[in-house]
């Protein structure tokens, strides 16, 4: 099997360098499926920093993540996002008149509604005097609105900001072919008969053809499971240890799911049918069930199949963010601060899925933290091969000294510790909304476990990836 891959994968620049590296260090998680139980860790420093202010999470929530077309499909993206925003106004009681700015991440944007977050903020009651935009910076959209809402605060613009995201797979734009549109607006501004006669004598079959939206690289055009593909063979990661990574997501997403622990999630009643109350794709199954699908990109020798990797999911996620002073001054308890953060770039074509591998020892560096002091962490799981290939990455000093400039490895996180709750593969990944999902799970985390400190991240497309350090808020 190594041979055949070694073949199929040969004309790609970096596998072959990275595969004689990596082969011989096999990463198996088949022996830490399930999480140890979490230590109380002992009081570290603060992060606070003199003459900043301190930015609190005071709540986040989440609408249940469901497997695209299911009970959101007849939806709209701001109906996903105004039942978040309706979800955190009834949990946290803020008056709508209070909230300085309003930011939503998302990517596949819908046509009709530019401003998701404009239209959903106006669905929920907010003021028409709150302003509100939209980013989208591919899996790390509501990052980059949390990000943004801290940016805010800390230059005092802003007090109360609410950040969040949202994603509508279950319906996207499909539009005319460039050819039926350019003849679409020639006809608009045609004046006369003959003109319009004219344009569509120029007519053919083919300008009918529909142009799909793709989860692809546009410099690249390739697809990010192929990219997957490619990176489980640039390191040497086997198939079985990429099903038995997506066995373990989903295995502690049910845990966590039977248990309580997904109390970000608020119930949401879709109109027409019931109240949604859980994440619909939490499907653990067995490696024997697992092995029997085909490869989903690469045929036949690729890896990733639709078993261990995330799934195309509807949902949306919003967050209150405020300055420390004004959470206490309104009677809250906030659930976390957030701290130093960062977000990387890389090659798109050979390094497309690696954000985390680069942006950890430079969110720990900028802390002053070691991966040791990390008690929580929360990547986001796009494809199990790419979570483990990030896992070997970290864990080579011959990477970090030959692609990072790095003197030594940054080191692995522990599996006791990482996405103890499940991650994207089982619990869903609505692009614009996992960036939240990942900081409340964090928070939860801390909260439940006693820890200080979490690390979230995340890669993009485009080769961008985003690191930030969650700080426990004092019980």
């Amino acid at each position: 099997m190594t041979t055949i891959l070694t073949s199929t994968f040969r004309n790609f620049s970096t596998t072959s360098k990275w595969a004689l590296r990596f082969s011989i260090r096999p990463l198996s998680c088949s022996s830490q499926l399930q999480s140890a139980p979490a230590v109380q860790t002992k009081s570290k420093k603060t992060l606070a920093k003199p003459n900043m202010k301190n930015i609190v999470v005071v709540e986040g929530v989440r609408i249940p993540f469901l497997l695209s077309g299911t009970s959101y499909k007849d939806l709209m993206p701001h109906d996903l996002a105004r039942a978040a925003l309706s979800g955190l106004l009834h949990r946290t009681n803020i008056p709508k008149d209070v909230v300085d700015y309003i930011i939503f991440g998302t990517v596949i944007q819908e046509v009709k509604t530019s401003n998701v977050a404009r239209e959903a903020a106006l669905g929920a009651g907010f003021s028409d005097k709150t302003p509100a935009h939209t980013v989208t910076m591919a899996c790390i959209s509501s990052n980059q609105a949390m990000t943004t809402a801290v940016g805010l605060i800390a230059s005092g613009q802003c007090d109360v900001v609410v950040a969040g995201g949202v994603e509508l797979m279950s319906d996207v734009p499909i539009r005319h072919s460039r050819n039926m549109r350019k003849m679409m607006l020639d006809l608009n501004k045609a004046k006369t008969l003959g003109q319009r006669l004219s344009l569509l004598s120029k007519f053919r079959l083919n300008f009918l053809s529909p142009e799909l939206p793709a989860v692809a690289e546009f410099s690249t055009n390739e697809t990010m499971g192929h990219s997957a593909d490619r990176l489980a063979a640039a390191f040497a990661v086997s198939r079985m240890e990429q099903d038995e990574y997506a066995l373990r997501s989903h295995s502690l997403a049910k845990k966590a799911q039977d248990e309580g622990h997904l109390s970000d999630i608020v119930p949401f009643k879709v109109p027409g049918k019931d109240t949604v109350t859980k994440d619909n794709g939490i499907r653990p199954s067995s490696l024997e069930q697992m092995a029997k699908l085909k490869p989903a990109f690469i045929k036949p020798y690729g890896t990733v199949t639709a078993a261990n990797s995330s799934f195309l999911t509807d949902g949306a996620s919003a967050m209150l963010i405020m300055s420390e002073d004004r959470a206490l001054a309104m009677g809250y308890k906030p659930k976390a601060y957030l701290r130093d953060f960062i977000y990387v770039s890389q090659d798109p074509k050979d390094q497309l899925l690696l954000g985390p591998t680069y942006a950890t020892p430079k969110v720990l560096e900028k802390a002053g933290l070691t991966m040791n002091d990390i008690d929580a962490f929360e990547f986001h799981e796009a494809f199990s091969g790419q979570i483990l290939a990030n896992f070997k990455a970290m864990d080579s000093d011959w990477f970090a000294q030959n692609y990072m400039g790095r003197k030594t490895k940054v080191g692995s996180p522990p599996l006791e510790k990482f996405n103890i709750w499940g991650g994207s593969l089982s619990l869903g990944h609505p692009f614009g909304a996992t960036g939240c999902r990942l900081v409340m799970a964090a928070a939860n985390r801390l909260r439940k476990d006693g820890g200080q400190y979490a690390l979230v991240a995340a890669c993009a497309a485009g080769g961008q990836g985003h690191a930030m350090i969650v700080e426990a808020y004092p019980k």
